[in-house]
């Protein structure tokens, strides 16, 4: 998976694409936003907290009008990219993660089976910055060490 694409959703019959700023903006403060304790009891962000919170966050930062809608489709972009990630982890006891270099760990013998069956070898290859995060966001991970306090601040009190 190419980190530096940019990636589409359809509204209503519109094309708007997501670059990669927004992308990642949208994950960093989502990842602020679970640091805070506004997911619902199920683990989600509620819709009332996406429009009256992150929206406006992102919108405001990078000038943008997204909205609900294309959040939704962004959400399930976040989750297919984090359910991808959870099935190389999950492939074999041999895989393993790295967050000094990003990237997803193995042995030699582990990564030639892998890419035997799958065919897919830019996990051994690239970088993955956004795991981590989508671990916090998607994965319902707790967020600790650089998580632990964002970059930003939301000042939206409700």
């Amino acid at each position: 998976m190419d980190n530096n694409k940019e990636t589409g959703d359809s509204h209503q019959g519109k094309h708007k694409v997501w670059t990669v700023e927004e992308s990642n903006e949208l994950l960093n403060i989502l990842v602020d936003a679970a640091n805070r304790g506004w997911r619902d009891s199920n683990g989600s962000f509620s819709k009332l907290t996406v429009i009256n919170k992150i929206l406006p966050a992102l919108n405001e930062k990078l000038g943008c009008q997204r909205t609900f809608s294309q959040y939704q489709s962004r959400m399930k972009w976040f989750k297919n990219r984090y359910s991808d990630y959870c099935k190389l982890l999950c492939h074999s006891s041999g895989f393993g993660w790295d967050p000094v270099t990003k990237k997803f760990t193995a042995s030699d013998e582990v990564w030639k089976e892998y890419i035997k069956s799958n065919g897919n070898s830019t996990y051994r290859t690239d970088t993955f910055v956004d795991y981590e995060d989508l671990r916090i966001v998607i994965g319902n991970g707790t967020a600790i060490g650089r998580h632990a306090i964002a970059d930003f601040q939301i000042d939206i009190n409700f």
